[in-house]
C-alpha cells in the first residue's frame, strides 16, 4: 500500500490523498486549497495524477478544504463512485453550488477564472454512493472500508482502510467534545497506521462549559454599546451551533432583543438538511426537536436569503447581530458588513473559525489595522475578539487522548492537515508520551506502508 500526500501537507487546506492498494488507485479527500482568493491559483493546476485512473474517491464531510475540487476531478474524467455519509452528500451538493455561484461572481467581479460549472457538480452528485455509519463496504475484492462518527460536523466520518493486510485510519476532521446538535467522536478503532489532522495541534481551546457565557458576555456588551456584532462563521456546523445557542438566550430571555440576522444563503439551505435527519443529533438536541422546539427559529431573527433581502440589513439601526459566510472572511457577504461597521469601534468583530495563513480573517486576527476589501482600504476600528471554544476542531489535548484511547496505538502516525509548527508540536507529543513513530508528511511524498 503506497500513500502520496497531495494536499493538507504542513498546512491546513487542500486535503488529498492518493492511495494506491490491491492494484487500484482512490483518493481519500480532494479538498479546495484556500488562501487570499477563494478559489487559490493552486486549485487551477493539473492534478498529480491521471484522474480516468482514479477507480473511487472517499470523502470524510463536506467542508470545501475537503471537498471542493471533486466537480473539478469530475471535469477531467473522473467517473467512479464517491463514498461519503447521508448528510454529507447532500451538503457537498450545496456547498458545490454555492462554490459555483461565488465563482461566477468573482469572475465578473474581479476575472479569476472558475474551476468548474453547474454541469460538473450535477455530474458529481450524480456519482454519490452514500454509506450508513459502521456499515463496512468492499469497493474491490481486498478492500475494505468503515465510516465512524468524527464529531466534526453534520455528517462528518473518520475512515478505516483495510487493504492488503494493513489498516489504516484517515481522520478527516476530528471534533471537540460537548459541543450542540451532533454527538460525540466515536472511539478510535485499532489500526496500523493513522493520518491525523493537527490543525490545532499546538494549543489548547478555552473550556467548552463556559463558551456560552462567553458568547453571552461580548454579546451583551457589544448591544449595550449600540453596536453591530459580525459573526464570520462557516456555514457548516459553526453557524448552526451559533444558532443552538442563541435559540437558548433569546427563548430564555437571557439577552437584550435585538435584531439577529443570518445571511449566508448556503447555510440556511443547510437548515434543511440538519432538519431531515435528526437522528444524526446527540440525546440533548434530539429532546428539544422532539419536545416542539426549532432550535433553529426564535423571536427576531431573520433569514436573508436573496441579495435584496441582504440589503436590507443596512437599514435596521444598530445594535443588531451579522451572521455571514465565509468563516475565514475570503469571500462571501461578510465582506460587505466588514466593509460597512470595520470602521466604527462601537462595533465588534467576534472570530469563532480558524484563519488560514493568507487570509483576510487571519490577518484581522492578528492585529491588521487596515485591511484591503473590494480592493479598497478599511481601517479596522472595531473591537476584533475571538472564541476558540467554538472551534469544530479537537484541540492538542483532544487529538491526543481519541488516539490513545484504543487497545493498541497505531504503528506509525502522520500529522496532516496542520501548519507545519501545529502539526510538529503533535507529532513531537505523540513520539514524547504515546511511544508511536510520527511524522509531518512533505506536498507530494509518497510513503509506502
Amino acid at each position: 500500500m503506497k500513500i502520496t500526500f497531495l494536499g493538507a501537507a504542513g498546512e491546513v487546506t487542500g486535503s488529498c490523498y492518493l492511495v494506491e492498494a490491491a492494484h487500484k488507485k482512490f483518493l481519500v479527500e480532494c479538498g479546495m486549497f484556500q488562501g487570499e482568493r477563494y478559489s487559490d491559483l493552486r486549485n487551477h493546476e493539473p492534478f498529480d495524477f491521471d484522474p480516468t485512473e482514479i477507480d473511487w474517491l472517499v470523502l470524510t464531510h463536506a467542508h470545501m478544504d475537503h471537498t471542493g475540487r471533486v466537480p473539478k476531478l469530475v471535469k477531467e474524467g473522473f467517473r467512479g463512485p464517491i463514498y461519503a455519509s447521508v448528510p454529507t452528500c447532500r451538503l457537498c451538493e450545496i456547498m458545490w453550488q454555492d462554490s459555483v455561484h461565488v465563482m461566477k461572481m468573482n469572475l465578473e467581479k474581479y476575472g479569476h477564472e472558475t474551476l468548474y460549472h453547474e454541469p460538473d457538480v450535477k455530474r458529481a452528485v450524480n456519482l454519490f454512493n452514500p454509506v450508513e455509519l459502521r456499515r463496512v463496504i468492499e469497493p474491490e475484492d481486498g478492500v475494505f472500508i468503515e465510516f465512524f462518527d468524527a464529531g466534526h460536523i453534520f455528517g462528518s466520518s473518520f475512515v478505516r482502510i483495510k487493504a492488503e493486510g494493513k489498516t489504516i485510519i484517515f481522520s478527516g476532521d476530528i471534533g471537540s467534545d460537548n459541543v450542540p446538535i451532533i454527538k460525540d467522536t466515536m472511539p478510535r478503532p485499532e489500526c496500523d497506521f493513522m493520518l491525523l489532522e493537527s490543525t490545532y495541534g499546538d494549543r489548547l481551546h478555552e473550556p467548552a462549559a463556559g463558551r456560552a457565557k462567553m458568547l453571552k458576555e461580548i454579546l451583551t456588551k457589544t448591544i449595550k454599546r449600540g453596536g453591530v456584532l459580525m459573526i464570520p462563521a462557516f456555514s457548516i456546523e459553526r453557524t448552526q451551533e451559533i444558532l443552538y445557542e442563541l435559540n437558548t438566550m433569546v427563548e430564555n430571555k437571557q439577552i437584550p432583543s435585538v435584531p439577529i440576522f443570518l445571511d449566508s444563503p448556503l447555510a440556511i439551505r443547510a437548515i434543511d438538511v440538519y432538519r431531515e435527519y435528526i437522528r444524526y443529533y446527540d440525546f440533548e438536541a434530539l429532546g428539544l426537536v422532539k419536545s416542539g422546539d426549532d432550535i433553529f427559529d426564535f423571536p427576531n431573527f431573520h433569514e436573508t436569503l436573496s441579495v435584496d433581502e441582504s440589503k436590507t440589513i443596512n437599514g435596521v439601526d444598530a445594535p443588531k447581530i451579522i451572521i455571514a459566510g465565509s468563516g475565514m472572511m475570503n469571500g462571501g457577504r461578510i465582506q460587505h458588513h466588514l466593509e460597512k461597521y470595520l470602521s466604527d469601534e462601537k462595533n465588534c468583530l467576534l472570530i469563532v473559525a480558524y484563519q488560514a495563513h493568507g487570509t483576510l480573517g487571519r490577518r484581522m486576527k492578528e492585529g491588521a489595522k487596515t485591511v484591503e476589501i473590494f480592493h479598497h482600504p478599511v481601517a479596522v476600528k472595531a473591537e476584533v475578539t475571538s472564541l476558540d471554544a467554538y472551534s469544530a476542531h479537537g484541540d492538542q489535548e483532544k487529538l491526543i487522548s481519541w488516539t490513545k484511547r484504543s487497545s493498541s496505538l497505531p504503528e506509525k502516525i502522520f500529522c496532516v492537515h496542520g501548519d507545519e509548527a501545529a502539526a510538529r508540536a503533535l507529532s513531537a507529543r505523540i513520539r514524547d508520551e504515546l511511544g508511536s513513530e510520527a511524522m509531518v508528511p512533505t506536498y507530494k511524498q509518497t510513503i509506502e506502508l
